[in-house]
């Protein structure tokens, strides 16, 4: 089995719960585990998988939570790193279909440094990155870029998920989809949101905008779409695998989910670069990869809702 590598953030996620999309007038916030890449590493660990989480968190009470968090749920920490930076916190609004928005006061998430150590782990492995806060400057850019270029001179699997929050790139999303094509670039897999896939792509529909974003070099895509399925695409075959049906009730880290269980199901494949040119070996992971994200929105929070192996009949 392959290890995973979640590079990015890790931050508290402070939700209003039943208080309705507008943050304005939300009165009560309970704290949560969060930082999608973050939720990646869990949801591969809790499958049965083995997990690496990398980014930075405060020396405060805050970090200390969420590096035990990491820990219960049998993540490694070993490049964990602290700062004194206070650690990055979110708040999410729910609205009553379960959606929500986001709103970040960052910290130490943009404060990663560079570890030469991890250069000869990442032969053989898997690698996310979850790029929500990653472009947004700070020596976690920098960082984040250097692993890209030692994961492909090793010839490890990328996997990329833009993570677009619009709080953090109002006025910039040029930018945002400029720093996001060397990942796409590089990328075996990648998972879009619809409205990532497009604004990245420039099409207005899913069938070009995959076909653009092929043509780019990612050489598999998943599209979300919540209740619509999942659009799963190679540069010669597409298809939309169903989802399921839930009474959600939040669906803050659901496409993390999916991401997690999909990159644990590769995890166990012995010969990657066959299982990518096998569609039909594809579709079926992506069809357990969505009760995955269809069982993370029917709790509040990410990490705590995120599904063991037991309850996806693995």
């Amino acid at each position: 089995m392959r290890k995973v590598y979640c590079i990015g953030e890790l931050l508290i996620d402070f939700v209003g719960e039943n208080q309705g999309a507008d943050l304005a007038k939300a009165l009560q916030f309970t704290k949560k585990a969060g930082g999608a890449p973050a939720n990646v590493a869990s949801a591969v660990a809790k499958l049965g998988g083995e997990s690496e989480f990398v980014g930075s968190v405060g020396k405060d009470a805050f970090g200390s939570f969420l590096t035990h968090t990491l820990q219960q749920n049998k993540v490694g920490t070993k490049y964990l790193q602290q700062t004194n930076t206070f650690t990055t916190l979110a708040f999410v609004s729910l609205a009553e279909n379960g959606e929500r928005d986001f709103v970040f006061s960052r910290g130490a998430d943009k404060e990663l440094e560079y570890d030469r150590n991890l250069k000869d782990q990442f032969a053989n492995a898997i690698v996310h990155f979850g790029a929500a806060t990653s472009f947004l400057g700070g020596s976690l850019e920098k960082t984040y870029e250097k692993y890209l270029e030692e994961v492909v001179a090793k010839n490890a699997f990328v996997s990329f998920d833009p993570n677009y929050r619009v709080d953090l790139w109002k006025g910039k999303t040029a930018v945002f989809v400029e720093k996001c094509k060397p990942f796409i670039q590089k990328a075996d897999f990648a998972k879009f949101s619809e409205e990532e896939a497009f604004l990245i792509s420039e099409k207005d529909n899913l069938i070009d905008a995959c076909h653009k974003l092929h043509a780019e070099g990612v050489k598999v895509i998943a599209v979300t779409m919540g209740s619509k399925g999942t659009f799963l695409s190679t540069q010669e075959k597409n298809a939309i695998i169903e989802s399921v049906p839930v009474n959600a009730v939040d669906t803050t880290g659901a496409g993390d989910a999916f991401v997690g269980c999909f990159l644990y199901l590769l995890s166990k494949e012995n010969r990657l670069d066959e299982t990518l040119l096998d569609f039909n070996k594809l579709k079926e992971m992506v069809a357990i990869a969505n009760k995955a994200g269809a069982h993370t929105t029917t709790q509040f929070g990410a990490i705590d809702a995120l599904p063991f192996a037991k309850d996806l009949g693995l």
